[in-house]
């Protein structure tokens, strides 16, 4: 702490930061009307850094009870090490109800062979390597800088995908599975496909990736992943063009096309309306290619009976 650094200490209130979310939903000063402001006082990097930490755990508090009491979605706590996932407990999504003890034996792997949590293990760590040595060949200077920062309670973005995977979606009654993955979250649904590659291919129906910083290359994904990828991915990427307008790839996975905006914190949002239609026409063709199937099936039985 600086010399006349002040104390740490936050409300724990929106109001308390004089702030307050408008009609919109927009973060605005409750006296001035202004966005939120990150240097509130000058040449005081890590207080303003925690005063931004206490404010994001007072939003991400606020957004919970959002989606709990607007969207009618079920907030499950995981077992330790795992995070937090919102579920909606709809008719298209199992229902879990698991004890404390359920959830200690799944979570501790002690009810798995050992050969399957050996390989688990083996997994997590190439995993742990790949990363590193993409954040190194990212950022090469500041390697002896870097702490590596985990999602709070996880012991990284990919476990808990991988958790969540195994223990929610692969479970799922959905008949169409999508995800959006913004900036980290692209290189951990590439890690996913690596370790659980049959299983993604038969649940999930298309993936919208917005930023995403995954390398096919450094995570050694296979020929099969990225011809997957190239059928069923697509990544809008901060640009200056219009959106949708197509971007060039180095990268041999998925189409790249501009999400409208140079600011990487708003690719999702603004890039939302393609995303929706994109899911559409991939529900669409799916739902027609299954029907094909069902009719050239049928046709084939009536012929064989004949």
């Amino acid at each position: 702490m600086k010399k006349d650094e002040p104390p740490l200490e936050f409300p724990d209130t929106l109001e308390g930061f004089e702030y307050a979310f408008n009609e919109k939903g927009q973060l605005r000063h409750i006296t001035t009307g202004e966005p939120f402001i990150f240097n509130a006082r000058e040449d005081l990097h890590r207080w303003n850094q925690k005063r931004y930490e206490a404010l994001g755990e007072i939003i991400t508090k606020y957004v919970y009870e959002l989606l709990e009491k607007d969207c009618n979605l079920k907030k499950i706590s995981l077992p330790e090490g795992y995070g937090v996932i919102v579920l909606n407990p709809n008719e298209n999504y199992i229902e879990v109800e698991k004890t404390k003890s359920q959830v200690q034996l799944s979570s501790d792997g002690s009810d798995e062979p050992a050969e399957k949590r050996e390989r688990k293990d083996k997994n997590f760590k190439e995993a742990k390597k790949r990363r590193d040595f993409y954040e190194k060949y990212r950022n090469p200077q500041k390697e002896k800088e870097m702490v590596p920062l985990y999602i709070r309670d996880n012991g990284s973005p990919e476990e808990h995908l991988i958790y969540v995977w195994d223990h929610f979606i692969i479970h799922s009654a959905a008949e169409n599975t999508f995800f959006v993955a913004h900036s980290y979250g692209g290189l951990a649904f590439v890690e996913l496909m690596i370790q659980r590659e049959a299983d993604v291919k038969n649940k999930v129906t298309a993936v919208a990736l917005t930023d995403s910083v995954h390398n096919v290359w450094h995570q050694e994904a296979g020929k099969t992943i990225r011809e997957w990828m190239r059928e069923n991915c697509c990544n809008w990427v901060s640009s200056s063009e219009p959106l949708d307008t197509s971007v060039e790839s180095m990268l041999p996975d998925c189409p790249r096309v501009s999400a409208g905006t140079e600011r990487h914190e708003l690719t999702s949002w603004k890039s939302l309306p393609s995303i929706f239609k994109f899911f559409t026409e991939a529900s669409e063709a799916k739902n027609s290619s299954l029907k094909a199937a069902l009719t050239r099936r049928s046709h084939r039985i009536k012929h064989e009976e004949i």
